[in-house]
């Protein structure tokens, strides 16, 4: 096979930063994909309806003339979210999900969750009305080793949750363990769970074997070898809960080379490239349009894109960085040679 047609893909788990940032890495993403769920963590958080509208306003008139895409919004769950203000955003289509963060678990995360109970109204009101809620799922307790802290999240914090709340859609964010592939597999049509480009081509040992290479650091952080397989055999196995977010996750080379570096990988340009290359591997390249471009969609209850987008098997070009006024992106390495174009 040379040419693969596909459905336009949306990504379910998008940076898109603001001002300067904004504007230099969301042509890339709108270059593939029709829509993507927008994260919320801003500084100050996108917490109420007015500033997603005002983000989202910001967004489209940051797109370049002619291209097409469309922001689905999120707001950023807080101990102080007004669940009145939460679901009139949602009943007048201006917010797709609402984003939990454990607070301190990952870039601009300060203001998200630590008191679990104070957030039951709201949850329970999403589940009224079927509004998704988009989890960050990992501890914050100094105690649990980092490469332990999704899995401790799913027993401790996500289970109780959607256990002491019937009927709430739960997505499963950037899953990064054989123990979500296992939980997520297990579960009923309320629970989805999105998986990253980068999660499925590195492990631990790129970060850290040979030196430290910092534009492979992200949150959560790539795990053992075992678990990176396990998320290539959910991701390519047709399963319809699994779907791409990719948290393409832009920071500039100076913040990312900091003593205290940024978490987060920017792949929004070569992401699709990867993707082909992935499936092809594993053999399963039909199934490369359910997760990039059908499952999402059926677990957000939106329609399938009509407009389409073409892979030909022809090495692509993209640039090693973006430049914005802020300074440069490192574009994600995959560190193999990548085989498939988009057209």
């Amino acid at each position: 096979m040379t040419t693969i047609t596909l459905a336009r893909p949306d990504d379910w788990h998008l940076h898109l930063r603001d001002g300067a940032m904004m504007r230099a890495v969301l042509p890339h993403s709108a270059a593939h994909f029709a829509r993507a769920i927008i994260m919320p963590n801003l500084v100050p958080p996108v917490v109420t309806s007015a500033q997603a509208k005002a983000y989202r306003d910001r967004i489209m008139a940051a797109l370049p003339e002619g291209m097409s895409f469309e922001p689905l919004m999120t707001l950023y769950l807080t101990e102080d979210t007004d669940p009145n203000d939460v679901a009139a955003a949602h009943a007048s289509g201006l917010v797709k999900a609402v984003k939990l963060y454990p607070a301190g678990a990952t870039t601009n995360s300060a203001s998200g969750v630590a008191n679990f109970d104070a957030v039951r109204p709201t949850l329970e009101r999403m589940a009224e009305i079927g509004l998704p809620l988009c989890v960050h799922g990992e501890v914050t307790d100094h105690d649990i080793d980092i490469f332990d802290r999704e899995a401790v999240f799913i027993d401790r914090v996500l289970d109780p949750i959607r256990r002491a709340t019937p009927g709430l859609r739960v997505v499963m964010e950037h899953i990064t363990t054989s123990n979500a592939v296992d939980y997520a597999r297990a579960q009923d049509g309320t629970l989805g769970a999105t998986i990253t480009t980068h999660h499925l081509v590195i492990n631990r040992n790129h970060i850290l074997a040979g030196g430290i290479k910092p534009h492979y650091y992200c949150l959560p952080v790539a795990k053992r070898e075992e678990h990176r397989l396990a998320l290539r055999n959910a991701a390519t196995s047709g399963a319809a809960r699994f779907f791409l977010g990719t948290d393409s996750a832009p920071h500039t080379d100076a913040n990312k080379l900091l003593p205290c570096g940024c978490a987060g990988c920017f792949t929004a340009p070569n992401t699709m490239s990867i993707l082909a290359q992935v499936f092809e591997e594993d053999g399963a390249l039909d199934k490369l349009e359910g997760f990039t471009s059908k499952n999402g969609p059926a677990f957000y209850g939106l329609p399938v894109n009509t407009s389409t987008i073409t892979l030909t098997k022809i090495p692509p070009t993209f640039p090693p960085h973006v430049d914005s006024d802020d300074g440069p992106v490192t574009v994600f390495d995959p560190g193999f040679d990548l085989t498939w174009s988009v057209q």
